[in-house]
């Protein structure tokens, strides 16, 4: 059953060029230990996080109606939600723009959505190279679902862009070009640099990001691979 565990009323940077609300869903098929949503994550914690029901969702959305001009579906992971397209549909019912984030485990799930023009940006989470990929997301996922994934997106049928947390300790600098190179030729990719805060693993928040010069290094390297390359 779907749960909403949290709202963002107003956002300038979530939905890029858009003014808009995000929205926070329970659940994920990832355990990444750098995490820092684990109360959207690990179900010990989505217990005792406040929830939003739907009705004071769509309530909030219609008084926003003429402020906001999108809304951001994110968790935890989205497509974890068997009701996440009749939500998505009531949002765009009213007028909406609607940005999913995902984590790109579900292609099938993905291209429904984008071909019932259910989404108008999507934003996924690249989260390591292919041969480390489980080790990286602490969980199993078939690395094919993920290729499926960019190839769709690659497809430009919808607006979109790929993301990296860079997590010392996980991610070299290796890592990271190995990354842009499975992606190359993608419209956008976005550096993020770890944030060591309310990690699911603890020791994690014990580690030093990396100093954004090593972040700006790489990014000069490819930013050939793509139309637009940055580090945020």
């Amino acid at each position: 059953m779907m749960q909403i565990g949290g709202l963002q009323k107003i956002t300038l940077i979530d939905f890029p060029g858009r003014l808009a609300a995000t929205v926070f869903l329970t659940g994920c098929n990832f355990r990444c230990s750098f995490c820092y949503a684990s109360e959207l994550v690990l179900s010990e914690k989505i217990k005792d996080q406040p929830k939003i029901s739907q009705t004071e969702l769509f309530r909030f959305l219609k008084e926003r109606e003429k402020l906001i001009e999108g809304v951001v579906l994110c968790g935890g992971e989205p497509t974890a939600s068997k009701d996440l397209s009749s939500l998505i549909k009531k949002i765009k019912k009213m007028g909406f723009l609607v940005k999913l984030d995902t984590n790109g485990s579900d292609p099938k799930t993905l291209k429904k959505l984008i071909d019932e023009k259910l989404v108008d940006y999507v934003a996924m989470d690249l989260k390591a190279p292919k041969e480390k990929y489980n080790k990286v997301i602490g969980a199993k996922v078939d690395v094919k679902d993920i290729q499926k994934s960019i190839d769709i997106l690659k497809e430009g049928k919808v607006d979109y862009e790929f993301r990296s947390t860079i997590v010392p300790t996980l991610h070299t600098k290796e890592d990271v070009l190995e990354m842009a190179r499975w992606i190359n030729g993608a419209k956008r990719y976005y550096l993020q640099n770890f944030r060591p805060e309310k990690t699911i693993d603890p020791k994690f928040e014990k580690i030093k990001p990396y100093p954004q010069e090593f972040l700006l290094e790489i990014q000069k390297l490819i930013v050939p691979f793509f139309e637009v390359c940055q580090v945020r």
